[in-house]
């Protein structure tokens, strides 16, 4: 069912435009209406592509939605779609059910999903035989959201055969925005009849419209798949409303509409804004709004005389992270998103499940190297990271409002040092939170620090392998090397966090071989299970990116320089090796799939290809040979040292030996899991409780490895034989942390 919800009139109306994810709002327009709430100007926001779900999928939705069907020609039909329309009233009566049971809101319906006679089943369940084996590992509630994801994938399927050739879950006619260097054929779709879906979209606008009366409505658009139904949107509002201003920002414009000339895109906008949105838009609210006098702008495309025009004409810098806010979930239906399994990838099982409030640690990426990365803009060129304990204090108030506690940091890069400071302030208010981030596979991530993430509430990272080749790391300036990759994901796997790895094949001047090798490489990472998830995708040339600003540096060619007068980011190229990258997708991919599932290792790499591919070069224990590697035992002396356990049961207690008797100490502790004992002197021992209790996790001050060894050295000498002794060790294996 859907539920309406009512609005305050305010000046400003945000929305996201359908569609990006079931499960969670982009965060866009919460961080511009968390910045907007700084400035005490009030806004509204929705987002609109979990509102057209939940009005398609619900009991009076399907029942139009099947209306729009003439079941009368229904042999026109796929064998699949036949199937639906004769399972129509099925869909109806189970409709709302399932909906609320991926809302949360019902998980008893899991019992009676699992036993497989609940649903009506179309085409998307015929691979339910393949993953069978899989729901051994699953539990109920998994299994039944698994389940219900294919029957709505199946009522999907349906409307793009019958309904909307366009549609989908996550994207909407993402055809006509994906490198759409003209904006014809956008355009003349946008003049062409509204589709069902559109229809739906607009209704709600419609509403929303009403009740927020807005002067300035402002749209973001993250994705390819969200451009179409931001345009259908403004269309509407423009012909409906023609007295209120429209702009759009977002990841799209900022990547893809740089060089925008096309004076027919300002038929549906009044202003488009590139990069950080906070200040574009207080400044339009100004002109807009406020009516200023001087109607400066920041990074703003607009029409002037009949020409696009780009103004930054504004003298005032971009805000600081630490004064943007913190971002504002208000007015989204946040109990009414739901969570979908389609379980092949962890990861984008863990993106599509659950609810997850957006956060940022740092602005840009500190790292700012990556040859095929954007980094020439400034959301990647401007690193400029929040200080921790602001960081902790937007984390706890999103929790409090919100009532969901897990996070996804959304940074390009998570720095490791940051990391390891909001997790020392998360563990030190002593709060509970789930999160996971983006990173870079560097040495930085020790196993204490793993250890450390791990205690603060970190289930999961992701990071860059890209091509798993140390020439080709070196190339992309990646800063990490095979090895190093294979240390720091054991590093956290043995930890508890789950990893995934984004892959990447194609890369300029790539043979043949080194695609071969690199797929050793990931196999043998699976292998050793310091990899729990990957993606393989081919290798992208972006005009914003060293190598497509400098193709000749990296082997390729331009196949045209020309700058289109729309959209403007991928560019094609020629490889001057030849080679033909894609043939080698599926192979990789269908790989994958059964690496991730713990299978298939025996398997030699040929059997993934229908073509002859030369032998890997890589040592078969090339992984193995790098996870047993020493490491570097030296403490250095501005190390951090923490304890993350708690205080000991102290008992003394006599030895003897060759008739010698002298008094020895007995610490004891309790884990979550286990209890663990050590002995030592009654010294050294009321030496440790001191300073065990001085450096805990839940204390202010972080003392170094130097203080702790000077306050040692104080009163008891040798403290490297200390520090390297039996007990010390022991309490090394249960959270006497070295950072």
């Amino acid at each position: 069912m859907y539920f309406k919800t009512y609005f305050l009139e305010t000046d400003l109306l945000l929305i996201t435009p359908p569609f990006t994810q079931l499960n969670t709002p982009y965060p866009a327009t919460a961080y511009i209406k968390g910045f907007l709430n700084t400035k005490s100007i009030a806004s509204t926001q929705a987002d609109l592509g979990i509102e057209v779900i939940l009005r398609l999928f619900s009991k009076n939705g399907l029942t139009d939605l099947f209306n729009q069907v003439d079941d009368r020609n229904a042999f026109d039909w796929s064998a699949n779609v036949q199937r639906i329309i004769a399972l129509k009233n099925e869909y109806l009566k189970t409709i709302d059910a399932v909906i609320a049971f991926l809302q949360g809101k019902n998980p008893t319906l899991a019992l009676q999903i699992c036993q497989e006679d609940f649903l009506p089943e179309a085409g998307r369940f015929a691979q339910l035989e393949e993953l069978d084996w899989a729901f051994g590992a699953m539990g109920t509630q998994d299994k039944a959201k698994h389940l219900a994801t294919l029957y709505l994938e199946d009522i999907s399927d349906f409307i793009v055969e019958c309904v909307d050739p366009n549609f989908g879950f996550s994207r909407y006619a993402e055809r006509l925005g994906r490198s759409a260097n003209s904006f014809d054929e956008l355009y003349e779709a946008l003049n062409q009849e509204a589709t069902y879906i559109d229809q739906v979209l607009i209704s709600i606008l419609k509403e929303r419209v009403e009740e927020v009366r807005p002067k300035l409505f402002l749209i973001s658009v993250p994705f390819p798949g969200n451009l179409y139904a931001a345009f259908r949107c403004a269309q509407y509002v423009k012909r409906n409303y023609p007295t209120i201003k429209i702009s759009m920002g977002g990841g799209f414009p900022n990547t893809e509409l740089r060089s925008l000339s096309d004076k027919r895109v300002f038929e549906f906008f009044d202003y488009i804004t590139l990069d950080d949105g906070e200040l574009p838009i207080e400044l339009l609210y100004n002109a807009v709004i406020n009516n200023d006098e001087f109607k400066l702008y920041k990074r703003t495309f607009l029409l002037e005389n009949g020409t696009v025009v780009y103004k930054n004409d504004t003298l005032r810098s971009d805000y600081k992270q630490a004064d943007v806010g913190t971002p504002d979930y208000t007015d989204l239906v946040l109990d009414k998103y739901i969570s979908v399994i389609e379980i092949v990838n962890p990861m984008h099982r863990m993106w599509s499940d659950g609810r997850w409030n957006k956060l940022t640690m740092a602005h840009g990426c500190y790292w700012g190297k990556c040859t095929f990365c954007d980094i020439s803009l400034d959301y990647i060129k401007i690193y400029q990271p929040v200080a921790a304990k602001l960081i902790v204090d937007r984390v706890e108030e999103l929790a409090k409002k919100t009532g969901q506690n897990g996070f996804h940091f959304v940074d390009e890069a998570a720095p490791p040092a940051l990391m390891r400071e909001v997790a020392l302030e998360i563990l030190r208010r002593k709060i509970s939170v789930t999160w996971w981030t983006n990173i870079r596979f560097e040495k930085s991530f020790t196993a204490d620090l793993c250890l450390l993430l791990k205690a603060s509430g970190c289930i999961a990272v992701s990071g860059g392998l890209e091509v798993a080749s140390d020439r080709l790391l070196q190339l992309i300036d990646k800063g990490v090397t095979v090895a190093q990759v294979a240390k720091v994901t054991r590093n956290f796997t043995a930890a508890g966090i789950m990893v995934h790895a984004y892959l990447m094949y194609g890369y300029p001047t790539q043979t043949v071989q080194e695609t071969v090798d690199s797929l050793e490489m990931v196999r043998q990472l699976f292998e050793a299970g310091v990899l729990q998830s990957g993606f393989w995708h081919q290798f992208a040339m972006t005009a914003h990116s060293p190598v497509g600003l400098y193709p000749e540096k990296f082997g390729v060619v331009k196949e045209t320089e020309a700058i289109g007068a729309f959209a403007n980011n991928d560019i094609n190229y020629i490889d001057r090796t030849g080679i033909d990258h894609h043939k080698f997708s599926f192979g990789l991919k269908k790989s994958l799939f059964n690496f991730m599932h713990g299978i298939c290792f025996d398997h030699k790499l040929q059997d993934w290809f229908d073509f002859k591919i030369p032998r890997t070069t890589i040592p078969a224990n090339f992984i193995d040979r790098a996870l047993t590697g020493n490491d570097n035992f030296n403490v250095k002396p501005t190390a951090k040292i923490v304890w993350l356990g708690g205080k000991p049961t102290i008992a003394t207690f006599s030895k003897s030996k060759k008739g010698n008797t002298w008094q020895m100490m007995r610490l004891s502790f309790h884990s979550k899991k286990d209890t663990f004992s050590i002995q030592t002197n009654p010294q050294e021992g009321d030496w440790l409780v001191s300073m065990l209790d001085k450096i805990s996790v839940s204390n202010e001050k972080v003392y170094t490895f130097q203080e702790i060894k000077a306050d040692f050295e104080s009163t008891i000498p040798h403290f490297e034989l200390f520090w390297y002794s039996k007990p010390i060790n022991t309490l090394r294996e249960f959270g006497l942390l070295v950072l």
